[in-house]
């Protein structure tokens, strides 16, 4: 494999004139990754099972491709391994554990999550000490396969708006789970169709109205309630009925399910109640005083399954870049005449596609480690502003993740031509699986507005005095009038200038403050004509381009901690280059700069040509930088992009795959 990977490295074609110092990839592998101890124990878990690797997912059908799911995640539990440990008590292990997943198999990383972040931390995180101990143990070795009942048929994202029903029978003791009608039929519910024993349902829960007469309920809210779903034999309890949601666009290993109650009968134990409690006469009480802060306090606890998504989704670009820069640095074609043909990768145009998806690559994997980090922090401390600030970072970056990363998959899929297209080159599986990613755990829109949402209420805020977390500091520049043009610096073209941190940093931070006042501005001309709802959606586009703007600033500076905490002088030069491609990249795509004359032409010039020189000298050390994710060939499994082949024999695998004897 090294004989390989240096190979790859040392054989940058003519094109490639510029470039960084060489530096050893497994240094830098040490610094990004302080869990890789925990990574090769699970790829070499999978190592010893080449039966759970398939080398052509769409092959399958969805029974076979579950079946599959199933034995990988019963072989992850036989050699020790508790991910719903790890989510209670380790959350950093269980986010990295995912991360590796979900480059054997979105399809199980998906199925992992659903059993033990979604099914198991409900339980966890919605409930009390019954429910731990009555269901932990059971959950963690999946004796007990369960479900996440939240989205229906007719309501995804709009939680509040949820219509199954869960009635207080005050004589029996129990709650009556109700579908009212065919809108309200749980729908794409994981581990439903074949495995799901049980489920947390949300659903409205309705008591009797201890002022009103017979039939005269108070409705709370969405609560959610622990539901069996079938019984040890796997058949379905009275009043369940469940139909399997079939073929999907990808991730066909996981068994989606629909789920319509039919006046189901639980214990009123079987309420999960660590935010409102009932009791036997039906009396309603809650630690937290309004049903809006209940339903906040709900959703927060899931935010842990955002997290994750971030997670599994810089995972799945890591593969793709890393098959995509190899082959591309080992595929020729054409030259000057009566000259060698040149490597794919030493075109500029192949190099502004790549490389910027590298470097996105690396801003994202720090970005994600930072949120993951708050979200440990906020799990330990349970302080109130840091729960709110890790709801808005997950929100945007899973937004901001998944959308990149759907979109850098095609280009990973196209600067791989023909061969890229190819299944047993894996490219198309993970455009497909990931897909979805865009959508669950929160509707992308629907999360940016939430960011969005609460930079405008911490804008709004410092009018009355209140003080800023240090995420939000530089917003008290709005206040001290600190943003006006310098014209010296509107015009300066130095690269030096260009790549210093002070100014892409003020840059991002420019644009979000002026982006988050025009916003402000305009919601206030507004509302008062068209209302609050109306005003917000005429101003969407604006809500959306804010919550971007506001990440991509937020990923820069996680990148640029980075670099200034690397040690290795070459390493650190490496990851200065992406750091700086990623900010310039930013600003060069968004006319705002140029519109408010933030950038002179002249300026916006000498950034684009400063972009095109990093990636000229970020080529020459692509293939290190793919290789210190360490993603093993047996993981990879895409023939064209193996660590282990020269410029020599780079199509070798892929002829044998085809059944060539070579």
């Amino acid at each position: 494999m090294a004989q390989g990977v240096q190979q790859l490295e040392m054989n940058p074609c003519a094109g490639a004139v510029k470039s960084l110092p060489r530096f050893d990839a497994y240094i830098l592998e040490t610094y990004i990754d302080d869990l890789r101890e925990l990574r090769t124990k699970v790829f070499d878990l999978f190592k010893q099972h080449p039966d759970l690797l398939p080398t052509v997912e769409e092959g399958l059908s969805k029974e076979e491709h579950r079946a599959l799911v199933r034995r990988s995640l019963h072989a992850l539990l036989g050699a020790g391994f508790n991910p719903l440990d790890f989510f209670h008590r380790d959350q950093r292990r269980y986010f990295y554990l995912g991360e590796c997943l979900g480059l054997v198999d979105l399809s199980l990383m998906i199925k992992s999550g659903v059993q033990y972040s979604l099914w198991g931390g409900s339980v966890v995180n919605l409930g009390t000490e019954y429910h731990r101990r009555k269901y932990f143990d059971d959950i963690a070795q999946f004796r007990l396969p369960g479900c996440f009942a939240m989205t229906e048929l007719k309501h995804g994202s709009n939680v509040a708006a949820l219509q199954t029903e869960a009635v207080l029978d005050v004589l029996t003791d129990e709650w009556v789970v109700h579908t009212p009608d065919e809108g309200a039929i749980k729908w794409w519910i994981g581990n439903a169709a074949e495995d799901g024993k049980a489920a947390t349902v949300f659903a409205r829960l309705k008591v009797p109205d201890p002022n009103g007469g017979a039939g005269k309920f108070v409705d709370h809210g969405v609560h959610a309630i622990v539901v069996p779903l079938r019984d040890n034999n796997g058949s379905l309890m009275p009043g369940v009925e469940i139909h399997d949601c079939g073929y999907k666009v990808g991730l066909n290993g996981v068994d989606n399910g629909a789920i319509r109650f039919t006046h189901v009968r639980v214990p009123r134990v079987n309420l999960l109640d660590r935010f409102g409690t009932v009791d036997k006469s039906g009396r309603y009480s809650s630690p937290l005083t309004s049903q809006a802060r209940r339903f906040a306090a709900t959703l927060g606890e899931l935010t842990g399954g955002r997290v994750g998504l971030c997670c599994g989704s810089v995972g799945v670009l890591k593969g793709a870049i890393t098959i995509a820069v190899r082959y591309c640095a080992q595929r020729q074609q054409f030259g000057p005449p009566d000259s060698s043909e040149i490597a794919v990768l030493d075109y500029q145009s192949t190099q502004q596609r790549l490389i910027p998806t590298l470097a996105t690559c690396y801003a994202l994997h720090f970005a994600k480690n930072f949120l993951v980090d708050r979200y440990c922090d906020m799990k330990r401390t349970k302080d109130a502003k840091l729960v709110e600030e890790v709801h808005a970072i997950s929100a945007g970056l899973k937004a901001y993740t998944t959308r990149y990363t759907a979109n850098a998959l095609s280009v990973c899929r196209e600067a791989c031509g023909g061969h890229g297209y190819a299944a047993v080159n894996r490219l198309g599986a993970m455009r497909s699986d990931h897909d979805i990613f865009q959508t669950f755990e929160g509707d992308n829109t629907v999360l940016l507005q939430q960011v969005s949402a609460l930079l405008l209420k911490e804008y709004r805020a410092q009018f009355q005095g209140a003080p800023l977390t240090s995420t939000y500091r530089f917003l008290g520049q709005l206040l001290m009038g600190s943003l006006p043009n310098n014209p010296l610096v509107t015009h300066e073209t130095d690269v030096r200038h260009l790549r210093d941190p002070a100014f892409l940093t003020k840059a991002l931070e420019y644009r979000t403050a002026r982006m988050l006042f025009t916003l402000s501005m305009r919601l206030r001309k507004h509302t008062p004509k068209l209302g609050a709802f109306h005003a917000w959606n005429k101003c969407l586009n604006h809500v959306l381009d804010l919550a971007n703007a506001y990440m991509e600033g937020v990923i820069y500076k996680c990148f640029q901690r980075a670099v200034e905490g690397c040690i290795d002088p070459d390493c650190r030069r490496a990851l200065k280059a992406m750091a700086d491609l990623y900010a310039l990249t930013c600003i060069e795509g968004d006319m705002l700069f140029r519109n408010e004359e933030y950038i002179a032409p002249a300026k916006a010039k000498a950034i684009q040509r400063l972009i095109v020189s990093l990636c000229s000298d970020l080529r020459g050390v692509a293939v290190p930088l793919v290789s210190a994710f360490n993603i093993p060939d047996h993981i990879l499994r895409a023939p064209i992009g193996l660590a282990n082949t020269g410029a020599s024999d780079v199509y070798k695998e892929y002829l044998l795959s085809a059944g060539f004897d070579v």
